[in-house]
């Protein structure tokens, strides 16, 4: 995804905000884009610069913007223990989502098409990277690498679970949440034991 300055950034964000409540009827294509620039009173030749990727690009975009808001939304979690960090913040995360259910399952279904996977590969690792720099941690040892990898697993089942759950709130996906999360704590526990088995 292009690197923009503060300034350029911001109209970005400007952009897909406007884009969001459109890609319902003109899901996630160039003349959505288009739209979205005239409500955002951008020209429409921003999109070449501002998206120089097209409807994939403001794909990477928004989700840019989200992994930002939600660390904003979540706020101080320093009192939490780790894994109710997490949770906290893929909690905080759907919720931001919640008035975008139907671009969110456009975007997927933009990114599952086989010419798009490097950038659903690369937007789920900037997600979980976020959501672990926001829980505080620092690690810069294989377990970055194996914690990432873990927590997009955790939130790639967890979103495809939410965008199916039909309830007025989100209780139920956060109870599939717990479930991942609890299974992936005995993973962890388990390969601790047989760690300091091997070292014995």
């Amino acid at each position: 995804m292009t690197e923009l300055n503060e300034a350029d950034r911001a109209s970005r964000d400007a952009v897909i905000r406007a884009l969001l409540p459109l890609v319902p009827q003109a899901g996630w294509t160039a003349r959505g884009i288009a739209a979205a620039l005239r409500d955002a009173g951008l020209p429409e030749e921003e999109a070449t610069f501002l998206f120089p990727r097209g409807p994939v690009g403001a794909i990477e975009a928004w989700l840019d913007l989200a992994d930002r808001e939600m660390a904003e939304a979540a706020g101080d979690l320093s009192e939490l223990r780790t894994p109710d960090r997490i949770r906290a913040l893929i909690a905080t995360r759907l919720r931001q989502a919640g008035p975008h259910r139907e671009a969110v399952r456009q975007a997927l279904a933009v990114q599952s098409l086989p010419w798009n996977v490097g950038s659903a590969l690369r937007t789920v690792a900037r997600t979980a990277n976020a959501m672990w720099h926001a829980a505080g941690d620092s690690s810069a040892d294989f377990s970055w690498y194996t914690r990432r990898a873990s927590l997009g697993a955790v939130y790639g089942a967890t979103l495809a679970f939410w965008l199916r759950d039909e309830s007025e709130d989100i209780g139920p996906t956060l109870d599939f949440l717990d479930r991942r999360l609890a299974g992936l704590a005995r993973v962890g526990k388990l390969r601790r034991r047989c760690s300091t088995a091997r070292a014995a």
